[in-house]
């Protein structure tokens, strides 16, 4: 599967722990998305067309209206790294 360095990047910090949290109007669209990693920081190559592709993949997802978080189908689309902790 061909991912780009963006949502890779993005892939990468959800696998050590990372959440993406959305922000949505009264009609269920999404307005904006915030990717935080683990150690507290703010994720900029987390965008929302990136969003959307992670999310159409379904290698992130979202259980009973909680942040986004790394699928199993996720972990193993992500390339390896030494960083990463799953």
């Amino acid at each position: 599967m061909n991912i780009s360095k963006a949502e890779q990047r993005t892939l990468h910090a959800l696998a050590r722990g990372g959440a993406v949290f959305v922000e949505k109007d009264d009609a269920g669209k999404f307005l904006a998305v915030n990717c935080i990693t683990r150690e507290g920081w703010t994720l900029e190559d987390c965008t929302m067309p990136v969003f959307r592709k992670l999310r159409k993949r379904r290698l992130i997802g979202s259980q009973e209206g909680g942040p986004y978080r790394i699928t199993l189908a996720g972990r193993r689309a992500v390339r390896p790294q030494l960083d990463n902790r799953a």
